[in-house]
């Protein structure tokens, strides 16, 4: 590929002398040689018992930073990810690395203006209003005890005990547990069969694990659970009140109509935004289809460890360990990895090609557009200019943000 280089950085005797001397320095610390206080062991008797060879891995780490940059100052070169250092030859008098810099790849972009792609009409229908009203009325809905038996949406207090092949199974029991019905968190099969009992009845519930179940003793396995309902409690909605319209931060509305309007405005804004972002991504695949680009390897697995470290942060929100996670969904590192490796192809593609526009149409950001963005974003988030800029990585990240806006408003035209 026209885009790998191998560059090689050889370290003359004298550098390559007291980098070992360094690494010396540093190693002998933790060592202890009989006859010797711990610390002071000469380097000629540490080199014998040890070999000059345990000195090489520290005394290369403190030669690689300015070997890099030599690399680069005498090439020239632009990378665009970490290199790939491999060691060409090692002794005692001297030391040759060798380093794989990725640049940019070559991009061609045939076409990015005249698309025939159109935004979406927003449309927002009686029926939405509805749903969204009988949304929120259950979300303020009151948890009352119900003298009945259970239906669909009730809550059934219960308790459970699970049984395989006549032996409890681990996890299997739990006490008090609110259940609602329709709620499908419980086994396929399991939550129909409460339906119709009452406060103080007691049923063997028969259910079939599904196949796909992250515990191997209980995949596709046949259990009874014994169940017995505590209590019944259903859903009592809200009135559609004042009282109801100030719970949902709605100080001016007096009636329903009123609030009707106010959630069809707030439906056609968020129609409007995932009809924008389904605008830009069918535009952005049209222009990829008029690409050219030989996707680096390397690229793609640094935008791969990105995802999956982004990935990690979202499950940690919730509570859950990416080992918790492999374990829920019976997978692994490589085939997580695997799954993402689409999306980060697309992504990398994309990232190339409006960088290759930018550079097509010259797009320039001047110091005025930052600082205005910096201040716009800052207020909208409330929070310091300084502190925006050190949150989203720096000017450059936030003038690189600017730019791929101005590409898209660009390939939109």
């Amino acid at each position: 590929m026209k885009n790998v280089h191998e560059i090689e950085v050889k370290i003359d005797k004298e550098d390559w002398g007291k980098a070992l001397e360094k690494s010396f320095e540093k190693n002998v610390k933790n060592v202890k040689v009989d006859g010797f206080r711990k610390g002071k062991v000469p380097r000629n008797i540490f080199e014998k018992k040890f070999g000059v060879e345990s000195l090489y891995e520290q005394a290369i780490n403190e030669v690689l930073p300015d070997a890099y940059s030599k690399a680069l100052n005498d090439s020239k070169l632009e990378p665009i990810v970490q290199p790939i250092i491999d060691i060409k030859e090692i002794s005692k008098d001297s030391l040759t690395l060798t380093f794989k810099i990725i640049t940019k790849p070559e991009v061609k972009v045939k076409k990015y203006t005249g698309l025939k792609v159109k935004k979406g009409e927003v449309k927002v229908t009686e029926d939405e209003i509805k749903d969204q009203i009988e949304h929120l009325r259950n979300q303020y809905a009151d948890i009352v005890v119900k003298d009945g038996k259970v239906e669909e949406g009730d809550t059934a207090v219960i308790d459970f005990e699970g049984f395989k092949d006549g032996v409890a199974f681990e996890g299997g029991k739990g006490e008090n547990y609110p259940l609602e019905i329709g709620s499908n968190t419980f086994i396929p099969g399991f939550e129909e069969q409460i339906i119709g009992l009452k406060s103080g009845d007691e049923k063997d519930i028969n259910v079939t694990f599904p196949e796909d179940y992250a515990s191997e003793d209980l995949k596709g396995a046949p259990v009874t659970f014994r169940i017995k309902v505590n209590e019944v409690k259903t859903k009592q909605l809200p009135e559609m009140d004042e009282e109801f319209f100030k719970d949902l931060g709605y100080d001016n509305v007096e009636t329903e109509e009123e609030l009707k309007d106010l959630i069809k405005a707030d439906l056609e804004v968020k129609k409007d935004y995932e009809l924008e972002n389904k605008y830009v991504d069918e535009l952005l695949e049209e222009v990829a289809k008029n690409t050219e680009v030989e996707l680096p390897t390397e690229l793609i697995d640094e935008e791969v460890h990105r995802m999956i470290h982004q990935y990690e942060e979202n499950l940690k929100m919730q509570g859950i360990t990416l080992d918790m996670f492999y374990q829920f969904t019976n997978s692994n590192e490589e085939q997580l990895k695997e799954q993402m490796k689409p999306e980060a192809e697309k992504r990398v593609k994309y990232r190339l090609m409006l960088e290759e526009i930018v550079k097509l149409e010259k797009i320039e950001v001047t110091d005025e557009e930052i600082d205005k963005e910096a201040e716009d974003l800052a207020k909208k988030y409330q929070m310091s200019k300084e502190d925006l800029l050190k949150e989203i990585g720096g000017v450059d990240a936030l003038k690189y943000d600017i730019e791929m806006q101005k590409v898209l408003d660009i390939i939109k035209k």
